[in-house]
């Protein structure tokens, strides 16, 4: 019998289910997409795994410098909540974009391990520089030394504490941001760094997506998910910002303050 795989994330619909058709032989969905030639009374999605498609993408995109493989591992083994760190596609993605703004300074929400802000500052020129701000206080000793490691650890400095009180003593007139931090505060932290961003400037924030719970807020009504919920439909309602959802990991919005 026929069976359909169903794995989230990688849905590709429209077509008819063959599996409830007298005589059904699964050998018609694999030529060139013969079902859709057929019709019966119900739409079947057809899924991809996503474990494949993601050991793919890692292997056709630029390997982690050392440093950063041996940083992941010591997030996986060290800290919790290691999910938190962006990880090997997420950091490339990070260092490309930062190259293709080509700011010179960037602001960072959300230190976690340092593994972001290392992406960003292997990508920025000499003379350009990257604030990073981070809540915890007790991941300082932690990031210190991991940027104390890296070629690129001296275009970085790093501010321990609350981005809300830090932010008045920062300098507007940011390139490029990085938004990973408190979900339940995310649109409340926007309105401060975009304060900070100049016009055409662009903002990067992370988690987005929300494990897709932001696609159903009467069922997931944690604060996380509001507050993520809450920022995603103020920026898509706001016409002076461009503004595109990535699908990559927990979802990255990449917006653009208008000019």
């Amino acid at each position: 019998n026929a069976q359909t795989i169903k794995l989230p994330r990688m849905a590709v619909t429209g077509y008819k289910d063959h599996t409830r058709t007298p005589g059904f032989n699964a050998g018609t969905l694999s030529n060139d997409w013969e079902a859709k030639k057929l019709e019966h009374d119900r739409d079947v999605e057809f899924w991809i795994d996503p474990m494949d498609i993601e050991e793919y993408i890692k292997a056709h995109t630029d390997p982690e410098p050392e440093l950063l493989q041996q940083l992941g591992r010591d997030v996986h083994l060290r800290l919790l909540y290691p999910r938190m760190c962006s990880g090997h596609v997420q950091g490339r993605l990070l260092k490309m974009l930062t190259a293709m703004v080509a700011p010179q300074r960037v602001l960072e929400i959300g230190t976690y391990a340092g593994y972001s802000a290392l992406c960003i500052a292997e990508a920025l020129p000499e003379g350009a520089h990257l604030d990073t701000v981070e809540i915890d206080d007790e991941m300082e000793d932690f990031i210190r030394s991991r940027f104390g490691r890296s070629p690129h650890g001296h275009k970085i400095t790093l501010h321990i504490g609350d981005f809300s009180r830090i932010a008045p003593s920062l300098q507007p007139g940011y390139d490029l941001a990085y938004m990973d931090a408190n979900k339940r505060t995310y649109t409340e932290t926007f309105t401060l760094v975009r304060k900070l961003v100049r016009p055409g400037g662009f903002i990067l924030a992370d988690n987005t997506l929300w494990d897709g719970k932001v696609t159903d807020t009467t069922r997931h009504h944690d604060q996380q998910t509001l507050g993520i919920a809450e920022f995603n439909d103020t920026i898509a309602a706001d016409p002076s910002l461009e503004k595109v959802i990535l699908p990559l990991r927990d979802g990255l919005t990449l917006i653009r303050i208008k000019t």
